[in-house]
């Protein structure tokens, strides 16, 4: 079976959940496939600098880290966050993740996961193709090439079609996580939940 992961590299509950997915397809790799999906949280005229929302992600960054025990880092809080100045744009990650997914599928979950602590722990800035290309050769991917590709149409082409893909399955917040069954999705994660729940929903709709 298949677990359709929708997720979007600028949402904070996305990047608290990325150690219970890693946990479920720890447990589970020999039972399923994980495919992850960007959601475009943030695209057209939601686009714009970290400081229009700085505000809000000030307390709610708190929510995040008592509810799943991440972390976010002093260079996001004390640099990116105070500066304002950042883009804050779900395409660039989006493109990543989908040269990674042609690349290296098998390592989706990881490079995702790896995305928001870029952004969340290190300070990255979205925008950056420096920081994607040091990212991608973690993961076999010759640094210039990686840039290269961020600036593909064709990757962009796959990152508007995951937008599109998250819409047709209507999902409305994130992180949402499906089951692929006989053609018909399960949603079995609706927002964060603790991988208990997330493995209970999984079960329940696996022996049906």
């Amino acid at each position: 079976m298949k677990i359709i992961y929708v997720y979007d590299a600028l949402c904070g509950w996305c990047y608290g959940f990325s150690p219970v997915l890693h946990q479920f397809q720890e447990k589970y790799k020999d039972d399923v496939t994980i495919e992850v999906i960007s959601g475009g949280m943030i695209t057209g005229n939601k686009i714009g600098p970290i400081g229009e929302v700085a505000s809000y992600i000030r307390w709610a960054y708190k929510d995040v880290e008592n509810a799943t025990g991440v972390k976010f880092g002093v260079e996001f809080l004390n640099k990116t966050l105070s500066k304002g100045e950042a883009i804050f744009t779900s395409l660039p990650p989006a493109i990543a993740l989908c040269i990674i997914k042609e690349t290296n599928p098998l390592s989706s979950v990881a490079f995702a996961a790896e995305l928001q602590k870029a952004i969340y722990y290190d300070g990255m800035e979205p925008e950056n193709l420096a920081a994607y290309g040091a990212i991608g050769a973690k993961y076999g991917i010759d640094q210039e090439l990686f840039i290269a590709k961020m600036k593909d149409p064709f990757y962009r082409q796959l990152a508007e079609e995951d937008f599109r893909k998250s819409s047709s399955l209507e999902v409305t917040g994130f992180p949402s996580v499906f089951i692929e069954k006989n053609g018909r999705y399960f949603k079995i994660g609706n927002g964060y939940i603790p991988f208990s729940s997330l493995e209970i929903n999984y079960l329940t709709i696996k022996t049906k």
